[in-house]
């Protein structure tokens, strides 16, 4: 499931049109979904949501109503059933998190996203943190549930030993689970942080 939606997602923020290229990315995709699947919201403030302006937004909407993953109303925008099956399957695999300061998160605003069995995919971390700088975040932490304990490559056998305020919020909020993978970015926004996290999460879902 998360290659499938993976693919989709990249299918409606990359689908080809005449003029300009486009000004969002998956990750606008995203967020609007999870904007809609707490209620309707309408076009402005979506837009100033997720950070993106009015010409951007107008297409976003437009890609999610044709692919069926959302209905327009007076009241805004929402997920259809469809729409609302497919942030289900996502959450089943991604989960989100704000973090406070630790040893591992020193930006002003920091966000933690657990990708669940993607451990298998992580090599050196390196992948994730250049996804997120490339993101917008300062940086990014790439870290492993294995055998019970946390570890962060090339750094920590035991993060729990390291940086223990770090693993004492990640076990606490994200409660992981062995060959789940925990990436923490940060930023001077909070949505910066949430984009690089996002994109770093992002490349431990492949197409296979």
């Amino acid at each position: 499931m998360p290659s499938a939606f993976k693919q989709l997602i990249e299918e409606i923020a990359g689908e080809k049109a005449p003029g300009p290229a486009a000004t969002f990315s998956s990750f606008h995709i995203y967020h609007a979904m999870e904007l809609m699947a707490e209620k309707p919201i309408g076009r402005s403030k979506l837009a100033s949501k997720i950070n993106v302006g009015e010409g951007a937004v107008r297409t976003i909407i437009r890609r999610l109503k044709d692919a069926g993953l959302i209905s327009t109303s007076r009241s805004g925008c929402k997920l259809t059933q469809k729409g609302l099956n497919v942030w289900r399957e996502f959450q089943a695999v991604f989960k989100k998190s704000e973090i406070g300061d630790n040893e591992l998160a020193s930006a002003r605003f920091n966000i933690a996203f657990l990708v669940k069995d993607r451990g298998n995919k992580v090599k050196s971390g390196l992948e994730q943190r250049d996804a997120a700088v490339m993101a917008g975040a300062k940086g990014a932490t790439t870290i492993i549930s294995k055998d019970g304990h946390l570890v962060m490559a090339s750094v920590s056998n035991d993060v729990r030993k390291d940086f223990p305020e770090a693993a004492s919020q990640i076990l606490k909020l994200l409660a992981p689970e062995d060959n789940d993978v925990i990436i923490i970015a940060g930023a001077d926004a909070p949505i910066e942080a949430e984009h690089g996290a996002f994109a770093a999460a992002w490349t431990l879902l492949d197409n296979h």
